[in-house]
């Protein structure tokens, strides 16, 4: 029997763990038993002609809210050319909509509710002729399936297994390289946030600390760039967030990076003190604030100390060693165009390395989906049920937040005009003011949902700021040079620049004159001056002559290690 496992990724670098952990558990039958990965940039027609070539009895499709419309065209196409094969869905976006999805796919076999290593195994067992032993589909927990008369049947939920019986997916690690590496110590979320669902989980379980500990090991002797925890709040229990972080810290071989997705307001001193402790770039931390507004966080039964929150992300923020990424939400109930505006305002003064703007989902099985009349909520028919409008929040609105999220994530996120930025947003009257006044600009210039290059987004900005009662556009321009070169020796200068304030002359004695001495580029010994001035670059900015050395970059944010070079014997670093 020739069993198929596939995934349909949102990109080539994500994996689907959920895949590997079904053969894993159903291990006695791993030969039978096959992982094809793809990603919705393929088309239906790639995706079909893969299946057909591997010719499945039966095919398993794990569904999410990015791929499930390439999952209803797929398995609608694959009973065509192939019509024997029993097909079964499983994931989050049919958990909770097994029934409907067989009334409308009359091509589907069954679905796979809720967690599914047990239950996968034991479909396993079942078509391999086990019946003798009692397992039939209808004593099969966990399942929605159709019978012989075609009727569809909803069997009882399956109990929460112990997670420490999952089992590790990454010994052959080699099949993930230049993935994301994807790991759960916990499943299951203690609250109870109206637009999500995992918090319908209520039972919160941990991996064996051990066990934990041991994997953890494997991915730093194995040298993984980076592993992304899926826990949804990986610090609701402290003695299990201590023993992870403490663990991590003491056996960091500076190469592994650990994601992980934090409530801020819980943690304590004592985590926050071993988090200051570690290697810069060792950890980062997701922080989901959503909104900052009292009654809309009330509503959505969200439980959060927003002052907290600010101390606590000030005080990591002060070690200088921690890429934070912190969350907002638009289209929340009680939350309006300004009350909006205050609640990004709040969360920008926080100084995140990444603000992400995003909108709500109003998934099938939360609270929220439940709620939708009462809150006027309009949303899209089609995944990822995205809000249109409100009761608080218009359509008209909802395209300005969109193009402000554009904004947001080209100059802010991308943390490339970071100096430049920290300036500008004083001439406004708030940050969101900034960025809505330079999406106004795209817009009428006609610059939105173009493919522009780094070196466009600098000249965008700066006839941005040409066009706006700023107090010193030569200042900016200063600002925009210094962002540029900490991040690139770029050769070909955007035009606003300018020609280099460094003359040749100034350049080829400095650089001899370094290649004798080696003052400010410690570790380059053995290079000549040649060699030296193609590596780094010199830039007078604000009246300094700067030595940009990109072989030592920060690693928290990129940039280039910066010298302020003098003749007074100073190392300005």
């Amino acid at each position: 029997m020739k069993i198929l496992l596939a995934a349909i990724n949102a990109k080539y670098i994500h994996s689907n763990p959920a895949v590997y952990s079904l053969r894993a558990y159903a291990c006695k039958y791993k030969e039978e038993i096959r992982i094809a990965e793809y990603t919705i940039n393929q088309t239906i027609d790639e995706i079909l002609m893969d299946i057909y070539r591997q010719q499945p009895d039966i095919l398993c499709i794990s569904c999410y809210l990015w791929n499930i419309s390439y999952v209803r065209q797929v398995t609608a196409e694959i009973p065509k050319i192939l019509p024997d094969v029993r097909i079964w869905l499983g994931g989050p976006e049919v958990s909770f909509s097994g029934s409907g999805m067989l009334e409308s796919c009359p091509h589907l076999t069954g679905v796979m509710c809720g967690e599914g290593e047990e239950t996968f195994l034991e479909l396993m067992d079942y078509y391999h002729g086990q019946e003798e032993k009692g397992l039939s589909l209808d004593r099969i927990r966990g399942i929605v399936y159709r019978d012989d008369a075609g009727n569809v049947r909803v069997n009882p939920s399956r109990p929460a297994m112990d997670l420490s019986r999952v089992p590790f997916v990454y010994s052959h690690i080699e099949d993930f390289r230049n993935r994301i590496i994807y790991y759960e110590s916990s499943r299951g979320c203690p609250f109870s946030c109206s637009y999500c669902l995992s918090s319908i989980d209520k039972c919160l379980r941990f991996r064996d600390i051990e066990l934990v500990k041991k994997e953890l090991q494997f991915f730093i002797d194995h040298e993984v760039p980076q592993v992304k925890f899926v826990d949804r709040t990986f610090n609701c229990r402290h003695d299990h967030a201590m023993a992870v972080w403490s663990y991590i810290k003491e056996h960091d071989r500076g190469i592994t990076n650990f994601h992980f997705e934090v409530a801020a307001d819980l943690l304590n001193e004592e985590e926050i003190r071993l988090i200051r402790e570690m290697r810069p770039g060792l950890i980062q931390l997701e922080i989901g604030v959503q909104s900052a507004n009292g009654e809309t966080i009330r509503e959505i039964r969200r439980k959060m100390d927003l002052d907290r929150v600010g101390q606590v992300t000030a005080r990591i923020r002060e070690g200088g060693n921690v890429h934070q990424h912190l969350d907002l939400i638009a289209g929340l109930p009680y939350e309006d165009y300004e009350s909006f505006i205050r609640s990004f305002n709040c969360v920008y003064a926080m100084k995140p390395d990444q603000l992400q703007l995003g909108f709500l989902k109003v998934l099938k099985g939360s609270l929220m989906h439940d709620k939708a009349q009462e809150y006027g909520l309009i949303y899209q028919d089609r995944p990822p049920y995205e809000v249109l409008s409100t009761k608080w929040l218009s359509y008209e609105d909802i395209i300005r937040l969109k193009q402000v999220e554009e904004m947001v994530e080209v100059y802010y996120n991308s943390a490339q005009f970071r100096h430049t930025l920290d300036h500008l947003e004083k001439e406004f009257s708030s940050p969101f003011a900034m960025y809505e006044a330079l999406a106004l600009y795209y817009e009428s210039a006609g610059l939105l949902k173009v493919s522009h290059s780094r070196l466009a987004r600098y000249e965008i900005l700066y006839q941005f700021i040409r066009k706006h009662p700023v107090k010193n556009t030569e200042e900016y321009r200063e600002w925009l040079t210094l962002d540029l070169y900490l991040r690139d020796n770029v050769k070909n200068r955007p035009d606003f620049l300018g020609e280099s304030r460094v003359s040749r002359e100034e350049a080829s004695a400095f650089y001899k004159r370094e290649a004798e001495e080696f003052r400010y580029l410690k570790g380059y010994e053995g290079f000549d001056r040649n060699q030296l001035r193609k590596m780094t670059h010199l830039e007078r900015v604000r009246g300094r002559l700067l030595l940009f050395d990109y072989r030592s970059r920060n690693r928290l944010t990129n940039d280039a290690a910066v010298f302020c070079v003098d003749d007074s014997g100073n190392d300005g670093r």
